[in-house]
């Protein structure tokens, strides 16, 4: 993870605290990196760990030192934030940094219209799982960006789980909906487990215990495993069992499926409408 110059991160929330943690973890000097964050002091008390060891701290552009040359601005702030944050950082990029962006709806065309239509910039939805290193995120770039610059921003991405590259931006949409999204969906499916189990008779404490440690229990096997989801499922699926006889329900022509494709074609319809 090699940078020509500091790093500068806007916005050090959840997930951008997520991002530079993996960082540091990875070898970057926190001497190299500084901080904008815009939040209310007592929203700020998580950087103090990373001041303490040696990232710079600032609470607006404004408070930048002048000579501070950035050779990367990654910008994690709220999307709503963005509008307004941007145009401060039109300097840096007309003196060579380039963007990387995990701002959700925010397209390409918005950052080289306003810092620069040669701005070289990367476009990145990650997903919360990143904040334990087990996050996914998809990249996409404009034409300016060179192969080193890919390559860093998929090493930094990298340092909080697996990543992707797409050449069409317009997919981020189908991405956003599915991954960006897909967490909820899962935290979702936890919930109704265990409420179906509460209908059935369980304890609600037992009912949710087994729905947390079954679902995040299938998703370890299904990482590790080197067979496809499909396969997995028909091994737990005896003839004439259980399990078959819910699986005909899940699978029913009004079941999961098209209810799910139904879910991600709204949520890809609004990342759109946002953009």
């Amino acid at each position: 993870m090699k940078l020509s110059g500091p790093l500068l991160l806007v916005g050090c929330g959840k997930m951008g605290g997520a991002l530079l943690e993996g960082w540091l973890a990875r070898g970057l000097s926190p001497q190299d990196v500084w901080i904008v964050e815009p939040g209310p002091a007592h929203l700020q008390v998580h950087l103090q760990g990373f001041i303490d060891r040696g990232v710079h701290l600032a609470a607006a552009a404004e408070d930048l030192p002048a000579a501070l040359q950035p050779a990367l601005v990654v910008f994690a702030v709220k999307p709503q934030m963005l509008a307004e944050a941007l145009p401060h950082y039109r300097g840096f990029a007309g003196a060579g940094a380039a963007v990387l962006s995990i701002a959700a709806g925010w397209r390409i065309a918005a950052f080289e219209e306003v810092l620069g239509a040669e701005t070289p910039v990367v476009r990145a939805m990650p997903n919360t799982p990143a904040a334990v290193g087990r996050g996914m995120t998809v990249l996409c770039a404009n034409p300016y960006c060179d192969a080193q610059l890919r390559d860093l921003a998929g090493d930094l991405l990298g340092a909080v789980g697996e990543t992707a590259w797409v050449d069409d931006e317009g997919l981020i949409d189908a991405v956003t909906a599915v991954s960006g999204g897909g967490p909820a969906y899962v935290f979702l499916l936890i919930e109704c487990l265990a409420e179906a189990g509460v209908a059935a008779g369980l304890p609600s404490d037992l009912a949710m215990q087994l729905a947390r440690v079954t679902v995040s229990g299938a998703g370890v096997l299904v990482d590790q495993s080197s067979e496809p989801a499909a396969t997995l499922r028909a091994n737990v699926t005896s003839p004439g069992g259980t399990t078959l006889e819910a699986l005909k329900v899940l699978m029913a022509d009004d079941g999961l499926q098209p209810l799910m494709t139904k879910a991600i074609a709204a949520a890809a319809a609004r990342s759109r409408a946002l953009g």
